[in-house]
């Protein structure tokens, strides 16, 4: 199997940007057999630092599935209010606008690479619920607003991040995934759209403080007929240099014929295989993997990829 990879959170430029380095790091990416693509940042523009420089390294056989959580979360530090689910209508028409940025970055990708490369569009439900007021209807409405655009091919999959719970701080605190489910399944069959969901491990089990969450959150999309994707990406409940509980993205912890792993990671070679197994063949599959110290040296960035996805080819083999 081929799988995603969010190699922006692996990136050797965390310190700051240099296109050498980063030309290398692609370069090693493009030799990965076991690599279908990239899980890209959206962040209001096609590239955050250069969009020619990202038309010019990308491999020609990469497929794309674009990330909103970046530019979301930024957005969200300026104002409190912006999401496709706040309930503040100008915090919502502010976030269809950036949706409305995400499409033509979208075509712009495709136009440059002559064919539909870009496979489908992540987005999350904010805002964050501690500090702003979200719903499900307004979630809803922005759904069906966006599904009157041309995304090119491109599917709406609404990635679930962890809810507001109360006495728990939350990372994201959007919807319940209750509230998007019956908000997609509402939609889907008001428009025949096709509107799906993707699993972030990481972010369900920092909401559920068990890794048997993200096991749940896998059963109740798929229940519900709707799960689209499932993207690892770890944490801990340790005070390690990711952080307890903190949505850093934490590799996962070195498997048993691994070279590296995050000591303290709950993302276990068993957590990881039972959730593969649960969720079946879904069409956005992936790793999205941060490296502590910031400073790591690009070979063991590499290799945090490299070992988490034989990982999952050990669960196909």
């Amino acid at each position: 199997m081929k799988y995603f990879v969010g190699a922006y959170a692996t990136s050797p430029s965390a310190m700051g940007w240099d296109a050498a380095v980063e030309s290398e790091y692609y370069n090693q990416l493009k030799g990965y057999s076991n690599i279908k693509g990239l899980e890209h940042p959206f962040v209001g523009k096609l590239h955050g630092e250069d969009d020619e420089w990202f038309l010019q390294n990308i491999s020609s056989d990469w497929e794309f599935v674009f990330t909103c959580v970046p530019g979301t979360m930024a957005a969200i530090g300026k104002n409190p209010n912006f999401g496709i689910a706040s309930d503040d209508q100008a915090g919502r028409e502010e976030a269809l606008a950036f949706m409305a940025k995400a499409r033509d970055a979208i075509a712009k990708l495709n136009a440059h690479c002559g064919k539909q490369v870009v496979t489908a569009i992540e987005i999350q439900t904010a805002p964050n619920r501690s500090v702003a007021h979200s719903s499900a209807e307004a979630l809803k409405a922005s759904l069906t607003t966006m599904l009157g655009w041309d995304w090119q091919g491109a599917r709406i999959l609404v990635e679930h991040c962890d809810t507001f719970l109360t006495g728990q701080k939350p990372a994201k605190g959007f919807l319940t995934l209750r509230e998007e489910l019956a908000a997609i399944n509402d939609v889907n069959q008001a428009l025949g759209a096709n509107v799906g969901v993707v699993i972030n491990w990481g972010r369900s089990v920092i909401e559920t403080r068990s890794t048997s969450g993200a096991l749940d959150h896998i059963e109740q999309s798929k229940a519900a007929g709707l799960l689209a994707g499932l993207m690892f990406s770890g944490v801990s409940d340790q005070d390690t240099e990711y952080g307890a509980w903190q949505d850093t993205h934490m590799p996962a912890a070195k498997a048993a014929n691994g070279t590296i792993g995050a000591e303290g990671s709950l993302m276990t070679e068993a957590e990881m295989h039972a959730c593969m197994r649960a969720a079946g063949d879904v069409p956005v599959l992936g790793i999205k993997l941060g490296v502590r110290p910031k400073d790591a040296p690009l070979e063991d960035r590499l290799g945090y990829i490299r070992d988490a996805l034989a990982i999952m080819d050990a669960c196909n083999n």
